[in-house]
């Protein structure tokens, strides 16, 4: 009979921990009480409440639209500069320049958005943009904090590639640009989706810098959940905070399935290329 360890026991605390919360919220988001701590049984009541509330289920949307294109900007961006990293060894400024990249990565949240909102605001002043703060300066900002996230994570992946592929291609009469596209580029591809995929959660979730850099009419869905729990947790913020575990979860086990069948694949394609090889 194997024995329970401690390992193994420490290991269903931590997830006990992480995860027990979140079920308690999701129970609670069907409770019939306005009263988030008095249970008044099974209801469906403040799930239909939500299409009533334009306001939060705006800045749903307003912070979805934020996440696409930060996760787009900051994957082009950080995969730019993790390429300048690992295959430019040598160039003036390079720490300067690995350094300033890294640099989101330490910073206090707090001193990179009161940064930014005093750039915003010196270069209203200077050159007239931004005209005011909003959605814009949001992604900006978001954009400068992600990027480096993305940066790490795509430079552990090109190091690990084996150049003598890319060489080939370049023998063979391919312009650098076309192996960059056609051959560096899905060999990272899975690499630039989690950086993508970090990137949309971290812009999704951010708080401070959002909190600096915003406007009126541009408030995001952590600053409306904050705003709001400040005068006590509602049961509509228990709805919204479902919908949005619930549609992570579904695209998590979807991308997790994706990966699963195009790894399956690629090894029955290696396994049946070395049968052929091995019979010719």
């Amino acid at each position: 009979m194997r024995r329970f360890g401690f390992a193994k026991l420490m290991l269903w605390l931590g997830l006990l921990f992480i995860y027990l919360p979140m079920i308690i919220m999701v129970i609670y988001s069907f409770n019939a009480s306005k009263l988030v701590t008095v249970w008044g049984g099974w209801s469906m009541k403040w799930y239909f409440g939500l299409l009533d509330n334009k306001q939060l289920i705006g800045s749903v949307f307003r912070s979805l639209e934020i996440a696409f294109y930060t996760a787009i900007a900051a994957v082009a961006l950080g995969t730019v500069a993790a390429f300048v990293l690992t295959r430019i060894p040598r160039f003036r400024g390079r720490t300067l320049f690995g350094g300033m990249v890294t640099a989101p990565l330490v910073m206090p949240e707090v001193i990179t958005g009161l940064s930014l909102l005093l750039l915003f605001v010196a270069m209203a002043q200077l050159v007239g943009w931004p005209a005011e703060r909003g959605m814009l300066t949001i992604w900006i900002a978001h954009t400068t904090f992600c990027t480096a996230y993305v940066a790490i994570v795509v430079s552990a992946r090109l190091r690990e590639l084996d150049l003598s592929i890319e060489e080939a291609a370049m023998d063979l009469g391919a312009k650098p640009w076309k192996v960059f596209f056609l051959i560096t580029i899905p060999m990272i591809a899975p690499s630039l989706a989690a950086g993508g995929m970090m990137s949309f959660a971290l812009s999704l979730d951010d708080l401070v810098l959002a909190s600096f850099v915003s406007g009126p009419g541009s408030t995001t869905l952590p600053m409306e959940v904050f705003s709001a729990v400040r005068l006590g947790v509602k049961p509509e913020i228990n709805a919204i905070a479902s919908l949005i575990l619930l549609s992570v979860s579904l695209f998590t086990f979807g991308s997790w399935y994706l990966m699963a069948r195009a790894e399956k694949r690629r090894r029955a394609e290696i396994a049946m290329t070395t049968q052929m090889q091995a019979v010719a």
